[in-house]
């Protein structure tokens, strides 16, 4: 099925240090897509929200996103809403992120949740390469079960997600989440267990991850009220955190409280 748009829906930023701040060196994008004048933002980073004309993703649509972090740049990425991705009669949707950092840069990346509606089909994927130690990268991800409340409890035909992360010419964390409800008990041990939501939290190149940090994150995460989930370390010194909720706003908060460490 054609793009709705009859081509590829691509937005691109790049983000510079200039006399002491971080600035948008430079922008693009096409329908549906724009984004927010940026404003200031935690870690004494910028915010950028990206925003849309669309009501979501529909069957055909084919989006590039590209952000760039040019040495020295801190960056906080969000979006408007929660994201939805519609109803499909036929056909499905994708999205590929490219994610490129210099060195001593931040990137806090952390789209609000998403919603697939039912028979929707979609597959995103994303490319993160960081250009050394220096690099620090925050990735949240939520992804809800569907609309819930008008009977669409995984009632989507398939979610398909991939995240590659590179530090220099080395793969250092790689998660290919393929979620088929008409084969799988997405209800079922070792997938969502009973809960609506689904969140991620990925840490790369943040020094101050050590061990104290990571058990005061893991006495945080058994504490909260109405998840469950885990915090490991990576072969390469990185955290990645996953956990299950009820709420999208749950998990957010968890999220938040634990980068406050």
């Amino acid at each position: 099925m054609a793009n709705s748009f009859g081509k590829t829906s691509r937005l691109a930023l790049t983000a510079a240090r200039r006399r002491e701040k971080t600035v948008l060196a430079d922008v693009s994008f096409t329908a549906p897509f724009t984004i927010m004048h940026p404003f200031p933002g935690p870690w004494d980073a910028i915010t950028v929200m990206a925003q849309t004309a669309s009501a979501g993703i529909m069957a055909g649509d084919c989006q590039e996103h590209a952000i760039t972090l040019e040495d020295g740049a801190r960056l906080v990425y969000t979006s408007q809403a929660y994201e939805k991705i519609h109803k499909m009669a036929g056909g499905s949707a994708s999205r590929h992120i490219a994610i490129r950092q210099g060195p001593d840069t931040f990137l806090d990346y952390q789209p609000l949740p998403t919603i697939p509606f039912k028979d929707s089909a979609f597959t995103n994927t994303v490319d993160v390469d960081l250009a050394g130690p220096s690099s620090q990268f925050v990735m949240r991800e939520v992804l809800c079960c569907g609309r819930a409340a008008r009977g669409e409890r995984f009632a989507y035909r398939y979610y398909r997600n991939r995240i590659i992360v590179t530090r220099g010419d080395r793969l250092i964390y790689r998660d290919n989440t393929r979620f088929d409800p008409v084969r799988m008990d997405m209800e079922g041990y070792g997938l969502y267990e009973g809960y609506s939501h689904q969140g991620n939290l990925l840490l790369f190149g943040l020094p101050r991850t050590n061990d104290d940090w990571l058990a005061q994150a893991r006495d945080l995460i058994d504490g909260w009220t109405d998840v469950t989930g885990g915090a490991t370390r990576t072969a390469y010194g990185d955290v990645v955190i996953r956990v299950l909720g009820n709420q999208g706003q749950t998990l957010d908060a968890l999220f938040d409280a634990i980068l406050a460490i």
